[in-house]
C-alpha cells in the first residue's frame, strides 16, 4: 500500500476488510481493539494453535483426555485473544516512532494519535490481568509456565534493534503454549512438549519470515532488522529449510506421543502433520517478496495450515 492511499478514518491498512471492530463495535472501543489487533485476527490464532496442539498431544499421550481439557481447551482460547491484545499494545507502544515511518503501520492507533502512550499502557494491563485471572484456574505448573512467558513476550519487540533474527524471538514468545498446554493437562514436561516448542518456532520463522517481506524497503531505511531483509533474493531456500524442520520437529512430537497408543491413532495423528506440510508447500508455490497482498494472504493462510494438524490430532484423540 502507498503511503498516499487513503483509508476510511480509524482503520488499519492491513486490517481485513469489513471487519467486526470497523463495522460493529462501538466507536469508542475502536481504537483500543485496533491496538490489541481485534480486527486482524490472525494472529490470535497463531498463538492459540501450539496450544490445541499441546494439549491434544498431551491427551493422547496418555490416553486419557479429561473434562478439565475442555475448560483448557477454551481457557487457551480466551488467553491468547487478551495476551496477543496486550502483546500487540506493548509492541504498538514500543515502537511508536518506527511504526510512523512505515506505510502499512502508520495508521495504528498510536502513530495516528487515535489514543495516548499512557491510555495504551493501561489497556495492555487491563487485558494482561484478565487473562491472568484464566491462568489462575490452570494447575501451578502451568501458571508458573504462564508468568514466566511474560520475559519473551516484553523482548520481542526490540529484537529487530540488535538482531537479524527477531522472528526466533517471535517464535518462542508464540509458541509458549506448546509447553503450557502440556502441563496445564499433564501437570508436568517431557521431552515431547519441548520438541512440540521447537516445531513452532521453526513454522514461525517460516510464516514470520512471509509476512516480513511485505516491510523490507521502508525497514532499510529505517534502520529495522529481520530474516526477510536477511536472506533477500534467497528467502525461497530459507523457507523450504523451515518448513521441513517444522515437520521434522512437530512430526517427532507427535510420534512420540502416540507410542502407547494405536497404530490407527499413529497414522491419523501423522496424516495432521503430513497435510500440514502440503499446505506449506502450496504457499511457497505462491510465494512472491514482490507482492504485498499475496505476501499478507500467505501469511493470513498459516490459520488453517495450523489448523489441520489440530482436526487429525483431536480424531486420534477420540479413536
Amino acid at each position: 500500500m502507498s503511503g498516499t492511499e487513503q483509508l476510511p478514518e480509524g482503520t488499519v491498512a492491513d486490517a481485513v476488510k469489513g471487519n467486526w471492530v470497523d463495522t460493529l463495535a462501538p466507536a469508542w472501543s475502536r481504537p483500543y481493539l485496533r491496538l490489541s489487533r481485534a480486527d486482524r485476527p490472525i494472529g490470535t490464532w497463531l498463538l492459540l494453535i501450539p496450544c490445541w496442539w499441546s494439549v491434544l498431544l498431551a491427551a493422547l499421550a496418555d490416553g486419557e483426555p479429561r473434562l478439565m481439557d475442555l475448560w483448557i481447551v477454551v481457557g487457551c482460547a480466551a488467553g491468547a485473544f487478551l495476551m496477543r491484545g496486550a502483546g500487540c499494545t506493548w509492541n504498538d507502544i514500543t515502537d511508536r516512532d518506527f511504526d510512523a515511518q512505515v506505510a502499512r503501520t502508520r495508521s495504528r492507533p498510536l502513530p495516528s494519535g487515535q489514543v495516548t502512550t499512557k491510555q495504551a499502557a493501561v489497556w495492555m494491563a487491563l487485558q494482561a490481568l484478565i487473562a491472568f485471572g484464566i491462568l489462575l484456574t490452570f494447575n501451578g505448573l502451568a501458571i508458573g509456565l504462564g508468568i514466566l512467558a511474560l520475559l519473551p513476550v516484553a523482548v520481542y519487540p526490540f529484537a529487530k534493534r540488535f538482531t537479524w533474527w527477531p522472528q526466533v524471538f517471535l517464535g518462542i514468545a508464540f509458541n509458549w503454549g506448546a509447553l503450557l498446554g502440556w502441563a496445564a493437562h499433564s501437570g508436568s514436561l517431557s521431552l515431547t512438549p519441548v520438541i512440540l516448542y521447537l516445531g513452532g518456532i521453526w513454522w514461525t520463522l517460516f510464516y514470520d519470515t512471509i509476512y516480513a517481506h511485505q516491510d523490507t524497503e521502508d525497514d532499510a531505511l529505517i534502520g529495522v532488522k529481520s530474516t526477510a531483509r536477511l536472506f533477500g533474493d534467497n528467502s525461497a531456500r530459507w523457507l523450504r529449510g523451515f518448513l521441513v524442520l517444522t515437520l521434522l520437529f512437530v512430526g517427532a512430537a507427535t510420534i512420540l506421543s502416540t507410542l502407547d497408543r494405536s497404530m490407527l491413532s499413529l497414522v491419523v495423528a501423522f496424516a495432521g502433520v503430513w497435510a500440514m506440510g502440503w499446505h506449506m508447500a502450496w504457499q511457497l508455490t505462491r510465494f512472491d517478496p514482490d507482492s504485498p497482498p499475496i505476501l499478507l494472504m500467505l501469511f493470513r493462510s498459516n490459520r488453517n495450515a495450523g489448523l489441520i494438524p489440530v482436526l487429525f490430532f483431536a480424531g486420534a484423540v477420540f479413536l
